[in-house]
């Protein structure tokens, strides 16, 4: 998996506009598989959407708007 990110990561310096715009499409989705993972780990922990969107830089309802869905 490393060399799977590593290669993005090579993409993303590559000077063919499609192969760096498809290593941006994939670290956003990376980006947001990895935030999903810690908004839920913060919520099992107890921390506020308030808490959760001043670590992430953005309003708690922002982040609630996001992610609030999957807690049900």
């Amino acid at each position: 998996m490393a060399n799977e990110y590593a290669h993005i990561l090579e993409q993303a310096g590559d000077q063919d506009p499609a192969t760096g715009l498809r290593a941006v499409a994939a670290l956003r989705h990376l980006t947001d598989r990895v935030e999903a993972l810690h908004v839920d780990n913060a919520r099992r922990a107890g921390w506020t959407w308030q808490a959760i969107g001043e670590a992430l830089g953005v309003s708690r309802q922002a982040v609630h708007k996001k992610h609030h869905r999957r807690e049900r």
